[in-house]
């Protein structure tokens, strides 16, 4: 954004989407597809977001901002200048909705750029990555995967992979979720995690030459190459 001159930067406040969020406290990890941001005093949100689909992510911090528990996120589908308002609970340390009324009167200040200067810029340079991991990505899979609320999280996640290899830090985050230290647990009956398509762990077919074959496998396993770059990309780290 520090390269852009003022009208086009203007043009993207205007156009672009908003995410507004209230009372995040300091140190809170927020993201937005390959974009973090460390919340400082100053923080209600991101703007300049561009239409489309985009995954948006949190986790909240310890005061000193050195822990921090498991990531909470959700898919968002967004228009020409549409606001999304989201407050933070104290209490459950999570993103929540504000009334409608809520939301009309804050979606208005935006617009009026009452919060300008206290939200983040969307980092269009970094927009094109995104749009090459995010290609298959539709409102309607979306809508066919996510769990019910939309909150996507680890911790509900974790069945998932119970029986795939892990690196030492994803054995730790296993056992504290295991003994339930997570800042962010939910209980049981809450426990709602996404409805994934299954991926056979090698791809059998009756039929087709080896070569083929092979390709078929191939494919499946650059599912799981997309998702390590992704990991790769989210290194965008800022406070604000």
């Amino acid at each position: 954004v520090a390269s852009m001159d003022s009208q086009t930067a203007l043009e993207l406040v205007k156009t672009g989407a908003t995410l507004l969020f209230l009372d995040v406290p300091q140190h809170t990890l927020v993201a937005i597809d390959t974009q973090m941001f460390f919340v400082g005093p100053a923080f209600k949100g991101i703007k300049m977001i561009p239409p489309g689909t985009h995954f948006v992510y949190y986790s909240s911090s310890t005061r000193d901002g050195k822990e921090f528990s498991p990531i909470i996120g959700f898919f968002i589908d967004v228009g020409p200048s549409e606001v999304i308002v989201r407050k933070w609970d104290q209490q459950e340390e999570r993103l929540v909705k504000v009334s409608e009324e809520e939301e009309g009167r804050y979606s208005q200040a935006v617009k009026n750029m009452e919060f300008d200067q206290h939200l983040g810029p969307y980092n269009h340079s970094d927009y094109e990555d995104w749009k090459r991991l995010s290609n298959f990505v539709t409102k309607s899979i979306i809508e066919r995967h996510e769990p019910i609320g939309g909150e996507i999280s680890v911790d509900c996640e974790n069945d998932m992979f119970r029986n795939t290899p892990k690196t030492s830090m994803e054995e730790a985050l296993d056992k504290q979720l295991k003994i339930g230290n997570s800042a962010t647990s939910v209980g049981t009956n809450q426990r709602k995690g996404c409805y994934y398509t299954s991926i056979p762990r090698v791809v059998k077919r009756k039929g087709i030459t080896a070569q083929e074959l092979t390709s078929l496998n191939h494919d499946k396993v650059g599912i799981h190459i997309l998702l390590n770059i992704w990991f790769q990309k989210v290194i965008v780290r800022k406070e604000f």
